[in-house]
């Protein structure tokens, strides 16, 4: 028997449709296709109608089986927001990190002094299987409760081959057991380990001898990145590693120019990059070749903020024609948060960004950014039943309440996971 859910007489219905071939680019970013007085209907684990609440009433009438209505009166709908930048699956925290900053030590001093990831990677390495499963499974609650349906998940705090392995297989476990789907990222070039300190050569080698054909052999992830900046990995180092990388079947993505300039928006470019991720120091060129290109520039302004660095150039890249796109870059060291509506509220007030580009950005374009925008990102006939009902009047009202979570309702593969705000079913990882 089909399940089948009714959301009815939302305020709006934001279908932000039109563009799962293509990402939104410039004034499309602001077009966003709102339904007023609007209805969804899933059928399954499929969206089957959204239109009007006069239209959804017709389109019942043609199906059969018992249905569940959802009021979303004084609501807005939304398709279930996307994170396509995260380091998820990690052990540990770093917040006396936080206090240093705090006193002026720059974050990627941190780093050469062993902290930052090099810290994240012993607490990783130590931690078993099971207990990266039952961490991140917790943090994955929270995405979930606010709003996120699809996550990316990064490794790089393995730095081994066994390691990473042991990282990705973590993400492979939780999309099995967990209603929020993970999309995996090999990053094992996110740091330099303490042990390839003086010949990073070596460890390029290793992940492009060693770890990538296993993780491609596993078919454990189906991404790899790599923190192309000054003092981690050299243009020619990333370039190397991410080319292997596409040899195995792994689509590029790259941490580009974050910290400093080192040239990485244009690598993303040249080597046909799904992604470039950070960009805080992307030069006027680099942009200008990123409009040009395929390539989606994923802004990450609560790191910006976290680090107390000025963000990326936002308005600059949508005026340029980029297409831009929103994450947490949920991880220990430079963003520990699980909030997409915070973010969402911080590219408003420190990247310009509006609301309705925001909303473009944190679904559709986040969806393309992880090659899932044919199943994710917007409500159209015949995507993924991920949506998310918000206590709110209209969009607007999403970024304007900042800090404030706003979620009522998640639907996720046409299943309630949240209601009134609380998770529904299993809270914690088993077995």
């Amino acid at each position: 028997m089909k399940s089948i859910i009714y959301v009815k007489s939302a305020n709006q219905v934001v279908t932000v449709k039109g563009a799962s071939h293509l990402p939104k680019r410039g004034r499309e970013m602001s077009e966003l296709d709102i339904i007023e007085n609007g209805s969804v209907i899933l059928v399954d684990n499929l969206i089957a109608f959204a239109g009007t609440d006069e239209e959804a009433a017709k389109y019942l009438d043609t199906v059969t089986g018992p249905v569940t209505t959802i009021d979303a009166a004084g609501k807005v709908v939304t398709p279930g927001l996307v994170d396509p930048h995260t380091h998820l699956v990690f052990a540990g925290s770093r917040e006396k990190e936080f206090e240093m900053r705090l006193q002026g030590i720059k974050y990627i001093d941190i780093l050469k002094q062993g902290g930052g990831i090099l810290s994240s990677t012993k607490s990783t390495r130590e931690a078993t299987l099971e207990q990266l499963v039952e961490q991140s499974y917790a943090r994955l609650n929270r995405l979930l409760q606010h709003g996120v349906t699809t996550v990316e998940a990064k490794s790089g705090y393995g730095l081994t081959v066994e390691d990473e392995l042991k990282q990705l297989r973590a993400a492979r476990k939780l999309n099995e057991l967990h209603p929020v789907d993970l999309v995996s990222t090999f990053m094992g070039a996110h740091a330099v380990p303490v042990e390839y300190k003086e010949n990073p050569d070596a460890f390029v080698s290793l992940i492009t001898d060693e770890m990538i054909p296993l993780v491609a052999r596993e078919s454990l992830a189906e991404f790899c990145d790599v923190f192309c900046e000054d003092g981690v990995f050299t243009v020619e180092q990333s370039e190397r590693i991410l080319e292997t990388g596409k040899r195995y079947g792994l689509k590029p993505k790259i941490h580009a120019d974050e910290i400093v300039y080192t040239g990485g928006a244009e690598l993303a470019v040249k080597v046909g990059a799904v992604s470039a991720e950070h960009l805080l120091q992307a030069s006027d060129e680099g942009i200008r070749q990123l409009a040009g290109s395929q390539t989606i520039a994923v802004l990450l302004p609560a790191t910006a903020f976290f680090l107390m660095e000025q963000p990326a150039r936002a308005r600059t890249m949508i005026e340029e024609g980029v297409a831009v796109a929103l994450s947490t870059d949920c991880n220990p060291g430079s963003s520990p948060t699980q909030s997409m509506p915070f973010v969402m509220n911080a590219a408003c007030i420190t990247m310009r960004m509006t609301p309705a580009e925001v909303l473009a950005a944190a679904t559709i374009n986040a969806a393309h950014a992880i090659g899932r925008a044919d199943q994710i990102g917007s409500i159209e006939v015949g995507k993924k039943a991920d949506i998310v009902l918000f206590n709110a009047s209209n969009y607007q009202m999403l970024q304007y309440n900042f800090a404030v979570n706003l979620v009522d309702t998640v639907i996720k593969n046409g299943v309630v996971a949240v209601k009134e705000g609380v998770l529904l079913g299993k809270k914690a990882a088993s077995g």
